[in-house]
């Protein structure tokens, strides 16, 4: 079994780490053909509701920095030619590789550093505006310091100073497609951004059984940097107010991994089996072990 095309679907302008991008066809043919509020409780950089039909869209992340670009996007959703010159300005005054506007690296340093040439070009103007951003906590350049960052994160340490550095990533057509696409989307749906703890968000809008909760957590027994907020408290609480869900009669999805490189998530597995697993065809690959068997993901519905 392969993962199925994701032909035709809109990717997240952000390129967020452990995005659902490529599982979205397997997750829509689970999801109800007709939802009223499509609700997130863990949104991350959208990839999933950017590909849901639903009346209105109610989003929340803990992360307040992904929730403040999301909002400054759509605030150009009207006004894209002048993003796109805010955007080009600054990689021109940054002189920041983007082959999106053909500035490409010199074939010289291509050659030189085969594997890492975008790194070795943007280093210096990158850590320029790094300082800068944190600085004046321009929002233009923490996007920008997003797409150039290494692996795309957003990474800040305790003083609120964005530290991440530079990755070996270009300000390329995929990039400003997802862009164009996000604009496009968003300019005439009605959209909510919620910034706080999930249960606290989802009392906070009271869902009825017309709405449908996806829930796309942290995973309790993967290493990503977004998984190191969650714990087996975390995951003991989620699964209770699922349950609480459940008895009001409202419709929740909600991804999980059950195994992974030998790990696993007996807290999850033993709770989910009252519901409805669907198994998923993970983009998880072991380095080790390319057979995919290294991992178990599923979606587990109440309907």
């Amino acid at each position: 079994m392969t993962v199925k095309s994701t032909n035709g679907l809109k990717r997240s302008p952000f390129f967020y780490v452990g995005d659902k991008f490529k599982l979205i066809p397997q997750l829509k043919e689970n999801f109800p053909t007709n939802i009223n509020r499509f609700i997130e409780p863990f949104c991350g950089g959208g990839s999933v509701f950017l590909n849901i039909n639903a009346n209105s869209y109610v989003l929340n992340d803990i992360d307040s920095n992904m929730i403040s670009l999301h909002k400054f996007l759509i605030s150009f959703s009207d006004k894209t030619e002048e993003f796109w010159n805010e955007i080009e300005q600054l990689i021109l005054k940054y002189g920041l590789s983007a082959t999106f506007m053909q500035r490409t690296v010199p074939v010289e340093l291509k050659k030189e550093y085969p594997k890492t040439y975008f790194a070795k070009y943007n280093k210096d103007a990158y850590y320029k505006m790094r300082k800068d951003y944190n600085d004046t906590h321009n929002e233009t350049l923490l996007y920008l310091l997003l797409i150039y960052g290494f692996n795309r994160f957003l990474r800040f340490n305790s003083n609120g100073e964005f530290n991440l550095p530079v990755g070996n990533v270009d300000f390329n057509g995929n990039v400003q497609k997802a862009l164009d696409e996000y604009f496009g989307y968003v300019q005439n749906k009605d959209i909510s951004f919620y910034n706080c703890d999930f249960e606290e968000f989802v009392n906070t809008i009271e869902p009825t059984s017309e709405d449908l909760i996806y829930l796309d957590p942290p995973y309790l027994i993967t290493f990503s940097e977004y998984n190191k907020l969650w714990n087996e408290d975390s995951e003991m609480r989620l699964i209770e107010f699922l349950d609480n869900l459940n008895c009001k009669g409202v419709k929740f999805a909600v991804s999980n991994v059950l195994w992974h490189r030998q790990r696993y998530n007996g807290t999850f597995n033993d709770w989910a089996k009252k519901y409805n697993v669907v198994p998923i065809k993970s983009n998880y690959i072991s380095f080790h072990d390319n057979t995919e068997k290294n991992s178990v993901e599923v979606l587990v519905k109440n309907y």
